[in-house]
C-alpha cells in the first residue's frame, strides 16, 4: 500500500512556473506507475501525465506536452510536476496517483491517490 501527500500548488500569473511534489511511504514505491491528474470545478478529473516504475518512460496529456515534465526519484520515494508557461486553463486541483506496474491514462486503474494540491493561474 502507497500513502500519497501532494505539495507545492499555489497562485502564479499566465506565463509562470510552478512545481508539485508528491511525497510517496509505504513499501515498493519503486514497482509503482505514477501518474498526475487534474479536476477543474464542474469538470471531471483528467489525465495530466504518468511515468514508469523505472521513470524511463513518460507519457502526457496533449493539453500539457512541451510545457509539463514529470520526474521521480525513487531513492527519496518522490514524484515531480514541473509546469512551465502556465495558462489559466490550467487552474484546477492536481492529484498525484500510483499503480502497480503499468502506466495507464485511466483515472479508474489507479488505486492510491494523494489529498490534492490547488493551482490556480491568473491572467
Amino acid at each position: 500500500q502507497v500513502q500519497l501527500v501532494e505539495s507545492g500548488g499555489g497562485l502564479v500569473q499566465a506565463g509562470g512556473s510552478l512545481r508539485l511534489s508528491c511525497a510517496a511511504s509505504g513499501r515498493n514505491f519503486f514497482a509503482y506507475a505514477m501518474g498526475w491528474f487534474r479536476q477543474a470545478p464542474g469538470k471531471e478529473r483528467e489525465f495530466v501525465a504518468t511515468i514508469t516504475p523505472s521513470g524511463g518512460v513518460t507519457i502526457y496529456a496533449d493539453s500539457v506536452k512541451g510545457r509539463f515534465t514529470i520526474s521521480r526519484d525513487n531513492a527519496k520515494n518522490t514524484v515531480l510536476l514541473q509546469m512551465n508557461s502556465l495558462k489559466p486553463e490550467d487552474t484546477a486541483v492536481y492529484y498525484c496517483a500510483a499503480r502497480r506496474a503499468v502506466v495507464s491514462r485511466n483515472v479508474g486503474e489507479y488505486a492510491y491517490w494523494g489529498q490534492g494540491s490547488q493551482v490556480t493561474v491568473s491572467s
